[in-house]
């Protein structure tokens, strides 16, 4: 994996409030107004485009892009504008459960007849397929975990011990060859794939933006612990069995060992995880703080929102025969599934 611990290159504007962001922080502009939020698409490219721009300082930053603007006080006023707007619309449309039980019941039910990517990717994806979708989740994978982490300093207890356990096995276990984060760049490069840290930004649709920045919209805040834990649960507890499909779906393309690693070794370890996070850490949380189990249930619902418009995304778009992202992978391999 590329270690440019510059960071990455701003990426092109998708509206005037992006426009106006990247353009702030290249001092070339000024901000845009908080109000200017209120306008455009929750979902949509413009505003996603943005509220990752503004997180990503939280994390590597961007090349040009000065360290202090982390902390930027008339930046930070608009992206609380962007989160509202974001959050807003989260609340009104993935709000669909009445209780964790209920929402955590639903998560544990595979369907019988699959639709979603990880089955179509397994039945009948073509390579090209499978390096969109790589290329598209490096967004979160090239960093996996680390959104995550936010959430340590806001738990204690037995919340706290599992989390951090889990979160260790994450990365590596102490051995930096086997950090998922490497684990997933060696799978790009048998993918044919850049593994440079960001390189993919300006390819990833609007959908997928969302599922990375829902990660840091709950990270970040102390007061969505809840909302992260039951984030962090979604995607553990539903893991195992979407791994093994997609490693089914590497092996039938004749992707190389490396791709077909990450998701194997993803099937054994969240399958412990699984247990782990739902007995030890929303049930040491709620042991707690009780009061915190609508959050934890809202974290599954809109998890669950995010990933189900990424995912019509990519099969509208792929059963269409047409690329599922913004401009073409610059590098092109043989199709031989």
């Amino acid at each position: 994996m590329a270690n440019d611990q510059r960071g990455p290159e701003l990426p092109p504007a998708r509206g005037p409030v992006s426009s106006a962001v990247t353009a702030y922080l290249r001092g070339t502009g000024p901000l845009p107004r908080a109000e200017d939020a209120d306008g455009i698409a929750a979902y949509g490219d413009d505003l996603q485009l943005a509220l990752y721009i503004c997180y990503e300082l939280h994390y590597r930053g961007f090349a040009e892009v000065a360290a202090r603007y982390e902390w930027d006080p008339g930046l930070l006023g608009v992206r609380s504008a962007l989160e509202h707007r974001f959050l807003s619309a989260l609340r009104a449309d993935a709000s669909t459960h009445g209780s964790l039980d209920d929402a955590l019941a639903d998560l544990l039910v595979e369907p019988v007849e699959g639709t979603g990517v990880s089955h179509y990717l397994r039945d009948e994806g073509r390579l090209w397929q499978l390096r969109e979708y790589a290329a598209q989740r490096s967004l979160y994978h090239l960093k996996e975990a680390d959104p995550h982490a936010w959430v340590l300093p806001r738990l204690w207890g037995r919340a706290k011990a599992a989390m951090a356990a889990v979160e260790f096995d994450e990365w590596g276990g102490g051995r930096a060859e086997r950090v998922h984060a490497r684990l997933f760049a060696d799978l790009m490069r048998d993918l044919g794939l850049d593994t440079t840290y960001g390189r993919y930004l300006d390819a990833a649709s609007a959908e997928v933006l969302a599922t990375v920045n829902l990660m840091s919209l709950f990270g970040l805040h102390r007061e969505l612990r809840g909302a992260l834990v039951g984030h962090f649960a979604a995607v553990e507890i539903t893991s195992s069995p979407g791994s093994r499909r997609l490693a089914e779906a590497m092996r039938r393309t004749g992707a190389g060992p490396a791709a077909r690693f990450f998701y194997d070794e993803h099937v054994e370890a969240d399958a412990v995880h699984e247990q782990v996070v739902r007995h030890d850490v929303i049930g040491g949380l709620l042991a707690e703080e009780p009061h915190l189990a609508s959050d934890v249930a809202f974290g599954i619902d809109a998890t669950g929102h995010l990933e189900d418009r990424f995912g019509g995304r990519l099969l509208t778009d792929w059963r269409a025969g047409r690329s599922s992202l913004r401009t073409p992978l610059a590098v092109e391999i043989t199709d031989i599934s």
